[in-house]
């Protein structure tokens, strides 16, 4: 793509790496058979291509964003999958979240959109403000009716309402900062992220982590400082607020890097792993973080990349449960991790199965199941309907907000692929699959 950006546009470094991006893309349209909101909608401009011509106009012409720019951008989901179909390698991620930082600073949004993401900025990356949401939500839910009514905004409070759990989870034992050693010969020290929605939401996934990291010989810290891992708010343009939060957890995590050591930095929710990823270009033109967020980065692992490279050990349980794998699109597009997790649950012993349609995201993206409700729900009734079809007793994931998303539209169980782990390996039976009888004892009564 032919480009026309002044020396001075281009001498701000994210002008100069958008252009790069921009001049990568050759128009040939591949990634329009893969975009969820494309394959919805059917508008051009709803797209990568298309909102790719759109950002381009925008930047290159030094114009604030126009409506039209923020209406097409708002409903990308940023699932990646174009990255994956792309063959010229555009990297479209670094150039959306450039799009939406400049939406920020250049548009004036509707009062009540205003609101809504000041809410959503403030409460949802830290722990006890969404705790306290969520028990509002609680006291709330009644009145789901009356709330879906409020003009311009009604939409989008009956989406909070729904998503919010029916039952808060007890605070975990585990969430805190702290030390919890192997308990024979040590083979490894990693810091897990703590997280913040997920931390509240399901507590469950982390305390799975730590039990099957700690079975296989590796020592598990949790950093002291350690927060939210800035991806919700970047993902809303919200740069400042985003690289706050991101430069305590580096802090936190070099202080450990560079105290006791650290192998690692496992993390169980891979939109937040595929932000730490990507922290050393996030932070490439900051004097004072540059260097630690590239270490950062260097060291990041989902927890089913660190148990691949580690072994997993040999299972003790014994099941023929049939599992359906989703992958997360942070997982299989943003960290371009796809086998290692379906791996790992068949040497577990597991039946999997992959789902169909399994490069199309499932509508949960960050907040966009908040802010874009209808496409969303869409999204959300096509998955479940493709994870339905292999008739599986229990759903895997890697990915928390996938989890609340699905979990919402179908009574299949859903977990995340480490409670399975654990498991086989040792550790107790996920809550979430109380009720489900495995198949092996009924197979063995038919014969």
């Amino acid at each position: 793509m032919q480009t026309s950006f002044t020396p001075a546009q281009l001498a701000d470094p994210a002008m100069a790496a958008s252009e790069k991006i921009l001049r990568t893309c050759v128009h040939c349209g591949f990634c329009t058979a893969t975009c969820p909101t494309y394959l919805l909608l059917g508008d051009e401009l709803d797209s990568p291509r298309g909102r790719i011509y759109l950002i381009k106009d925008m930047l290159e012409g030094g114009k604030p964003a126009s409506p039209e720019v923020v209406k097409h951008v708002d409903r990308c989901l940023s699932c990646l999958s174009c990255m994956t179909t792309c063959p010229s390698g555009v990297h479209y991620m670094h150039l959306v979240d450039h799009a939406r930082a400049h939406i920020e600073k250049t548009y004036a949004r509707p009062a009540e959109d205003r609101f809504l993401r000041a809410v959503l900025a403030r409460v949802l990356p830290y722990p006890n403000r969404f705790r306290l949401a969520l028990l509002g939500a609680t006291l709330g839910r009644p009145f789901r009716g009356i709330a879906a009514k409020m003009p311009k905004v009604g939409n989008r409070l009956a989406a909070m309402l729904d998503l919010a759990p029916g039952t808060l989870p007890t605070r975990s034992a585990h969430d805190r900062p702290g030390r919890f050693p192997a308990p024979g010969p040590r083979r490894g020290r990693v810091a897990l992220l703590r997280g913040c929605a997920q931390s509240v939401l399901r507590p469950d996934f982390n305390e799975a982590a730590i039990r099957l990291l700690n079975r296989h010989g590796v020592e598990v810290v949790q950093a002291k400082g350690e927060g939210c891992c800035g991806a919700l708010t970047h993902h809303m343009g919200q740069e400042d607020s985003s690289h706050a939060l991101a430069r305590r957890t580096i802090d936190a995590w070099i202080a450990e890097m560079d105290g006791e050591g650290l192998d690692a930095i496992v993390v169980t929710a891979s939109g937040c792993g595929t932000t730490i990823k990507d922290y050393g270009f996030m932070f490439r033109d900051d004097p004072a973080y540059a260097d630690k967020a590239a270490r950062v980065s260097a060291i990041a692992r989902d927890v089913t990349e660190y148990v691949t490279a580690l072994g997993l050990s040999e299972p003790v349980v014994e099941t023929d449960l049939v599992v359906a794998y989703h992958s997360a699109c942070s997982m299989q597009h943003g960290q371009g991790l796809r086998t290692e997790p379906k791996a790992l649950l068949a040497r577990a012993g597991f039946t999997v199965k992959d789902v169909p349609e399994g490069h199309i995201c499932c509508g949960s993206a960050g907040t966009y199941n908040i802010l874009q409700p209808e496409l969303a729900a869409h999204l959300r009734a096509r998955k479940v309907a493709n994870i339905e079809r292999v008739r599986p007793d229990v759903i895997a994931t890697g990915n928390i907000g996938c989890a609340t998303q699905i979990g919402k539209g179908t009574a299949i169980p859903i977990v995340h692929t480490v409670e399975l782990l654990d498991w086989a390996t040792g550790g107790p039976r996920p809550a979430a699959l109380d009720g489900v009888a495995d198949r092996r004892p009924a197979m063995a009564a038919a014969e």
